[in-house]
């Protein structure tokens, strides 16, 4: 299977706010987003995936059908609430396998090639209740740093669930 990462253009953030709905719908049943009076779930920062410079709307394709959606921070402002020490922290804010494409290994796949196009420290959090997307993201790190990396639970007013901290791109053999 051909995947690939693509930066989603301002002119197709429908297809994203789309792909959002999907998103909030299937995670719905773990972190509680209710719909609004529209018949729509919100998402609070979306234009701001386009006016934030250190934020990267990405689309996945696979064979070239839209496959997913991931949405990154890179390189953090200070302000931003983080677990990495680091100077510069790359972190994954949402991200979204479309049913038909799980288990398939496209979203390891996705994942790593996150960390490799964006090598340097990682943060990736975890809505506490959801557990499957805990085990597949657990694994996937795991794997990837060859069990190289912190988990940590965090549970404050601004994140409530577990958090992945690592580094790509580093000599991982």
């Amino acid at each position: 299977m051909r995947i690939e990462l693509l930066q989603v253009p301002y002119e197709d953030k429908t297809i994203l706010y789309n792909l959002i709905q999907l998103y909030r719908y299937d995670s719905s049943e773990f972190d509680g987003h209710v719909l609004n009076n529209h018949g729509l779930y919100l998402y609070k920062y979306f234009d701001h995936q386009w006016t934030d410079e250190y934020r990267r709307p990405l689309m996945v394709k696979a064979d070239g059908e839209i496959a997913s959606f991931v949405l990154i921070s890179l390189d953090v402002p200070k302000e931003y609430m983080k677990l990495s020490t680091a100077e510069k922290t790359n972190v994954i804010s949402d991200f979204f396998i479309m049913r038909k494409y799980r288990r398939k290994g496209v979203g390891r796949h996705v994942a790593c090639l996150l960390f490799e196009q964006f090598a340097g420290f990682w943060e990736v959090r975890q809505t506490a209740n959801n557990q499957p997307a805990y085990t597949f993201w657990k694994q996937v790190i795991y794997e990837y740093t060859n069990n190289d990396y912190q988990e940590t639970i965090l549970q404050n007013e601004k994140w409530n669930g577990p958090v992945f901290v690592f580094e790509s791109g580093a000599d991982l053999s």
